[in-house]
C-alpha cells in the first residue's frame, strides 16, 4: 500500500501541479483552434493569458504558504539537554552531485546549515538525517550518501549520525526513521525540515507515536508582503506551485490516515 501511495501521489502531482495545469490548458487551446473551434480556443486562451496576470502581480502563493508557515514558533527555546536532532532531506541533487562530483543543493539549505549548528550545539544529542530518493528512478546513490558527504566536508564526525536511505517521502521518513534510531519514552527530540513542510511532518511523526519539537527553517513568506502586489511572474508561479503541493500533501496525508489533522498544529501524543 505504502507503494500504490507513492506512485499515485506523483501521478496526481503530475497533473495537478498549477504549471502543468496551465500547460495542458495551453496545449488544450491549441488543438481546439486547429480543429476549428475558434471561439472556445480563444475563450480557453483568453482564461489562460488572465491567469498569468493574476500569478504575475497577485502573491496567491505567499498566501498559500504563509498559514502553515506560521503554524509553529521559530527558533524555539531549547532546554540544556536534547536526546536527539532529526534532518529530512530534501535539498538534496542526487543526480547533479553524482554528475559534477561535489555536494549540490537545491535552494532549501537552511536545513542542512541547522542541522549542523545544533549538531555542535549539543555534541551529545543523537543526530539522524532521513532521507532516500523521491524520485521515480531507481538510483544507486540517495539522499543520505550526498548528505553526509556535505557533512563529512563541513568538518562533522558523519560516525556520530545515522543516515536512514531508503524513504521516499515524508511518511517513509518518519517510519523508517524511528526503527533505525529507536527513540525512548520522555526522550526529546527535535524536527528540522522547511517551515512550509513542518505541519505535515509534525502530523506523521506523531501518527506514528513519536513525540517531536519542530524547528522550522527554510521560510518563504515574510509577514509584511502579505498584501504585496508586485510584478514578479517566475517568483509567484514557484511560490504558488510549492504551495499547492503542501497543501494538496496534507490532503493526501490525512484522507488517507497519514495524519490525523488536516493542518496538525502540535504533537498531542505522549
Amino acid at each position: 500500500m505504502d507503494t500504490l501511495f507513492f506512485w499515485c501521489s506523483k501521478l496526481i502531482w503530475a497533473i495537478a501541479s498549477p504549471d502543468h495545469l496551465l500547460l495542458f490548458a495551453i496545449t488544450l487551446a491549441c488543438v481546439l483552434f486547429g480543429l476549428g473551434r475558434y471561439q472556445s480556443a480563444k475563450r480557453l486562451l483568453t482564461a489562460c493569458v488572465l491567469t498569468f496576470w493574476i500569478i504575475a502581480l497577485i502573491p496567491i502563493g505567499h498566501w498559500l504558504l504563509a498559514p502553515l508557515e506560521s503554524k509553529f514558533p521559530v527558533n524555539p527555546p531549547l532546554p540544556d539537554h536534547i536526546d536527539g536532532i532529526i534532518m529530512l532531506g530534501g535539498n538534496e541533487k542526487i543526480e547533479a552531485s553524482i554528475k559534477w562530483q561535489q555536494v549540490e543543493l537545491k535552494a532549501y539549505t537552511e536545513r542542512a546549515l541547522a542541522f549542523m549548528r545544533l549538531a555542535r550545539q549539543y555534541p551529545d544529542a543523537k543526530r539522524v538525517f532521513a532521507g532516500g530518493s523521491g524520485g521515480l528512478k531507481t538510483i544507486t546513490n540517495s539522499e543520505a550518501d550526498i548528505a553526509a558527504q556535505l557533512f563529512q566536508e563541513q568538518g562533522l564526525d558523519i560516525s556520530n549520525i545515522q543516515f536512514e536511505r531508503n524513504s521516499r517521502n515524508t511518511y517513509e521518513n518518519a517510519l523508517l526513521t524511528k526503527k533505525l534510531a529507536k527513540p525512548k519514552t520522555g526522550e526529546f527530540w527535535l524536527l528540522i525540515t522547511s517551515a512550509s513542510h513542518m505541519p505535515r511532518a509534525v502530523g506523521v511523526f506523531c501518527q506514528a507515536d513519536w513525540p517531536v519539537t519542530a524547528y522550522p527553517v527554510d521560510h518563504w513568506t515574510t509577514p509584511s508582503q502579505q498584501v504585496k502586489l508586485d510584478f514578479a511572474f517566475a517568483e509567484h508561479l514557484e511560490q504558488f506551485v510549492y504551495g499547492t503541493r503542501e497543501w494538496l500533501g496534507l490532503a493526501g496525508y490525512y484522507f488517507s490516515g497519514k495524519t490525523s489533522e488536516l493542518v496538525p498544529k502540535t504533537c498531542i501524543k505522549s
